[in-house]
């Protein structure tokens, strides 16, 4: 499939393009638009694609100004439909579920899907609208537009969040949205995918991982609302420290060291060996946590996230005990550096299933 994209370098774009790439699509085609809109490159991206996927909106700023952006948005890609030497078969807009509450941003969105519509008509392309609520998950912008992301980010560095208004929230993993702008589930199956929280519910849910976490525990997720609220605040505390320290009990009999307590839910253990020279590892997670914890040898951990050229490099050794939990959407790999066999102890929050091991192959 061709799959062309705007917003691809933004928090729903980055979670499409995971999506994308965990199902072993090619490289998404972007776009930009607004300031830096290329009608050839858009043309280029847009034509011939099975698949229009447009994210990018403007939704900060005055109400001029978030009005303005997204009819503008929505005018540069209608004239690209419009332009493309083969048209796209599919064209989906990112919508919003504010659209007829009457505020600026919900009367944007409404005016941008209409721009989009009549272009989708105009060349015989399928139209489809998917209303979102909020979105949360990894690696969203604190401080910008989702509280969840401001209220991890806060928590993960040991601050204390407070809820300026509280009020019901609606809320959606941005993988589920994906999922959606892709066509795995239905644009009607949004809402049935959603959680609806309070403000207060959701700080005193992630506050209350957040303290089972700075022990390096695991806390009760009851769901799988829970599970992704979880991996979304690890993303954010994973900026604030790599490792887990492990406190190591020592007597003349030898050494007692507790590597993690679960408070309730599936999970699995295992533990490898390694010969010297050799990396497992080598993919990345979607859904599932994933525990390393070296007892003995040394051994780098590798990790980088999905689109990113940077690499994270833990370097780990048995005889001072600590564990690296790997972030969803992280490619990681693990490598014996030393001249003995390396023994490295896994913990995941899932029993495997062969039949959906959510374990996608990813170079560090």
């Amino acid at each position: 499939m061709k799959i062309a994209m705007t917003g691809a370098g933004g928090f729903l774009g980055w979670h499409t393009r995971a999506l994308l790439h965990s199902l072993g699509e090619p490289v998404v085609h972007p776009f930009a638009v607004g300031d830096r809109f290329d009608a050839q490159q858009a043309a280029e991206a847009v034509s011939g694609s099975d698949r229009l996927v447009l994210i990018a909106g403007v939704n900060r700023g005055t109400d001029d100004e978030v009005h303005a952006g997204n009819v503008l948005f929505a005018e540069q890609a209608a004239r690209v439909v419009r332009a493309a030497e083969v048209a796209p078969a599919c064209i989906v807009f990112a919508n919003s579920t504010q659209v007829g509450n009457g505020s600026t941003y919900g009367l944007a969105k409404e005016a941008a899907a209409r721009i989009i519509r009549d272009a989708a008509v105009d060349v015989g392309a399928r139209f489809v609208d998917v209303h979102l609520p909020n979105l949360f998950g990894e690696h969203g912008r604190p401080f910008y537009n989702a509280v969840t992301a401001t209220f991890c980010h806060l928590l993960s560095r040991g601050e204390a969040p407070s809820v300026d208004v509280d009020r019901e929230l609606s809320l959606l993993h941005a993988q589920h949205a994906a999922e959606a702008l892709v066509g795995i589930d239905g644009a009607e199956d949004v809402l049935a995918r959603a959680t609806s929280t309070r403000v207060s519910e959701l700080l005193a849910t992630l506050s209350r991982f957040a303290s089972a976490y700075a022990k390096g525990d695991v806390p009760v997720l009851a769901s799988d609302f829970e599970r992704d609220l979880f991996n979304t605040y690890r993303s954010f505390a994973f900026e604030a420290s790599h490792v887990i320290p492990l406190t190591q009990n020592t007597d003349a009999r030898g050494s007692f060291t507790e590597v993690i307590r679960s408070h309730g839910g599936s999970g699995q253990t295992s533990f490898s060996t390694t010969a010297p020279g050799v990396t497992r590892g080598q993919h990345y997670h979607r859904r599932k946590m994933e525990r390393f914890t070296v007892v003995a040898g040394t051994a780098d951990i590798r990790l980088r996230r999905l689109f990113s050229d940077e690499v994270v490099t833990v370097t780990v050794d048995g005889t001072a005990p600590c564990s690296v939990d790997m972030p969803t959407f992280w490619a990681h790999s693990i490598t014996n550096t030393g001249d003995d066999t390396l023994f490295t102890m896994f913990w995941s929050n899932e029993i495997f299933d062969p039949a959906a091991p959510d374990t996608i192959p990813e170079t560090v």
